[in-house]
């Protein structure tokens, strides 16, 4: 399976405008995010307008923000605007956001996203939509609703998982038609993919069913320490301040992966308040890692690493001086993925 790249899908015409180059490039699809900002559909609903081959993925469309039957509407609009290009990515985001931002209380994330994707495979389609579950039941007992098949056309919409512990994962390799990952290295790719594997193995799949997304920062540099370095100070937020003091995915993620007590330190300076701490005590290692960083050279080293790790999708963001930099880096990491697919 060749390997692919993904780029984000900003906001406004200038977002846009790079998105339209990354299609003419070759890339072979744009991913729009949700936190507490924009939402992640009205952004590819414009590049849908602008684009004609690209596909159009939400990473991701926060569980719990929206019902799942409005989630199928959404996804069924998208499917028509983008002529079957869209992609619907979810996850459960974290208590910090799906508590203080939309008022949701963060429970049974697992129960959540397996229902709202039974639900939402109803709505698209275009079954009449019955559930009775833990979370949801529809229609509602005992009151005048009844069982609704959608109006509007139905279409097939690739459902994507975010997912970082065990048994998300697992949930991912069973239900979902995609993985988006994140806090991924190749080397230690197992720690994610061999519960995916268990997962789509128990719903008679196998790994190779499942497309795998994962992000990466594209830099080419000839000081690779230097670069390493500086990503690597980024996860001082990530560890800090992304999770309560006793649950943070991300942290957690990095644990299974050999950095449980760096992880924990910096954690624990970021808390304390002393944040320049914080980023000088992440491993240098996991910005090379996590990353393209380097000569040409080393970079299409690191994308053989991703390609035999089982990797399907790199979501990247290129490094570069204005739009015009981005895409020369871009362009340039085109030719190295073309290299790297063509040697097999």
């Amino acid at each position: 399976m060749s390997l692919k790249i993904g780029v984000a899908a900003g906001l406004g015409a200038g977002a846009a405008d790079f998105v339209v180059e990354a299609e003419r490039l070759g890339v072979d699809s744009a991913w729009s995010v949700e936190a507490w900002g924009y939402d992640a559909l009205t952004p590819l609903a414009f590049l849908a307008a602008r684009t004609s081959r690209i596909r159009l993925g939400t990473a991701i469309v926060q569980l719990g923000s929206r019902s799942p039957a409005l989630l199928g509407m959404s996804a069924l609009s998208m499917q028509a605007l983008s002529a079957g290009r869209f992609i619907l990515g979810l996850g459960t985001s974290g208590p910090q956001v799906m508590e203080g931002w939309h008022g949701v209380r963060f429970e049974r994330p697992l129960a959540r996203t397996r229902e709202t994707i039974e639900i939402l495979r109803q709505v698209v389609a275009g079954e009449r939509v019955a559930h009775q579950g833990e979370l949801y039941r529809l229609p509602l007992p005992d009151g005048p609703g009844r069982s609704i098949r959608v109006s509007a056309q139905p279409a097939a919409v690739p459902v994507f998982i975010a997912s970082l512990g065990p048994a998300n994962l697992r949930l991912t390799g069973e239900v979902a038609d995609g993985w988006i990952g994140t806090s991924f290295m190749p080397e230690t790719a197992p720690v994610f993919l061999d519960p995916i594997r268990a997962g789509a193995e128990s719903a008679g799949r196998s790994l190779s069913d499942i497309e795998l997304t994962v992000p990466v920062a594209v830099e080419f540099t000839d000081d690779v320490e230097e670069a390493a370095a500086r990503h690597a100070r980024g996860y001082a937020f990530t560890f800090g301040a992304m999770g309560s003091p006793s649950q943070n995915f991300y942290k957690d993620a990095f644990a299974r992966q050999g950095y449980a007590e760096e992880a924990a330190e910096v954690q624990r300076l970021w808390l304390s308040g002393d944040r320049e701490a914080a980023a000088a005590a992440v491993p240098t290692e996991i910005g090379r890692r996590t990353n393209l960083l380097g000569t040409p050279a080393m970079v299409k080293e690191r994308l053989v690493l991703y390609a035999e790790a089982g990797v399907t999708t790199l979501r990247v963001n290129p490094a570069g001086e204005g739009m015009s930099g981005r895409l020369d880096t871009l362009g340039l990491l085109m030719d190295l993925v073309g290299e790297v697919n063509a040697g097999g």
